[in-house]
């Protein structure tokens, strides 16, 4: 007869049952905490059917886990995971898209002494570019937003060497031809001259490297100064350089939007 391994932690049945069990709450409570509304009237989003728990309707009486449930809103995606968090910040310039730097260089950890959770940048900027910059530590969000195939579009405040003719416009618009491939902006419009600056807005979904600072050069007005103003639906606004702010769950639902769309 084989004898017992009493070194072994026991395993109790259920046990993992009702740890999960522990972990959630009723929707409504989770809807409220989330800053959704009152109990009361979450429980009327649920009754009238304009709440979604992992891809299907909710229903009074239901309990998630808000830390992994997939919660929609209206057709809005509502993060009721605590643990996430989501921060715009305006990046000065002179300070590299790293979180730290081997180099010494002024980083973007240098700017969060207030935020406790471990965030990462959602792409970058040269360290002679400035303005919107995201951080979180969604991996999947950070992920769909960087890559390519999501054209999740990004505005950008150039100030260039002018005069600038209309043909830069419409050039930029029809499309460049780089070193590596052609590159074409999305919008273009020009904001204001002043003296022998002009001071243009470009919106483009491209994710290549120093690709508006290329196109600039290409078409002959090289870049003095560049801030990235907006990525998708979130804007820079008048977050001051080296602030950073949480976004609202608005915002963060937008974002969401953007990279399902």
């Amino acid at each position: 007869m084989p004898r017992s391994d009493r070194s072994a932690p026991a395993t109790v049945p259920g046990d993992a049952a009702a740890e999960s069990d522990a972990r959630t709450e009723r929707l409504q409570k989770v809807l409220a905490a989330a800053g959704v509304g009152s109990r009361r009237a979450c429980e009327d989003l649920i009754f009238r059917r304009r709440v979604t728990v992992d891809g299907r309707v909710a229903q009074l009486g239901d309990k998630v886990d808000p830390n992994v449930a997939v919660i929609y809103v209206d057709g809005e995606r509502l993060v009721t995971n605590t643990r996430l968090v989501y921060l715009a910040m305006n990046k000065p310039r002179g300070v590299v898209s790293t979180m730290a730097d081997e180099k010494g260089r002024a980083a973007l950890a240098d700017f969060l002494d207030r935020v406790e959770e471990r965030v990462y940048h959602v792409g970058r900027l040269d360290a002679d570019s400035e303005g919107l910059l995201l951080l979180t530590n969604d991996g999947t969000l950070a992920h769909r937003l960087m890559h390519p195939s999501y054209g999740v579009p990004k505005t950008y405040l150039c100030e260039v060497a002018g005069p600038l003719p209309r043909a830069v416009g419409r050039r930029l618009l029809a499309g460049v031809e780089l070193e590596d491939g052609p590159a074409k902006v999305d919008s273009f419009r020009l904001v204001d001259t002043f003296g022998r600056t002009a001071q243009i807005e470009l919106t483009l979904h491209e994710g290549r490297k120093h690709i508006v600072r290329r196109l600039l050069d290409e078409v002959g007005h090289p870049v003095s100064r560049l801030v990235r103003t907006a990525i998708g639906p979130i804007r820079l606004g008048d977050l001051r350089p080296g602030r950073t702010r949480r976004l609202t769950n608005a915002e963060v639902a937008a974002l969401f939007k953007a990279v399902e769309e």
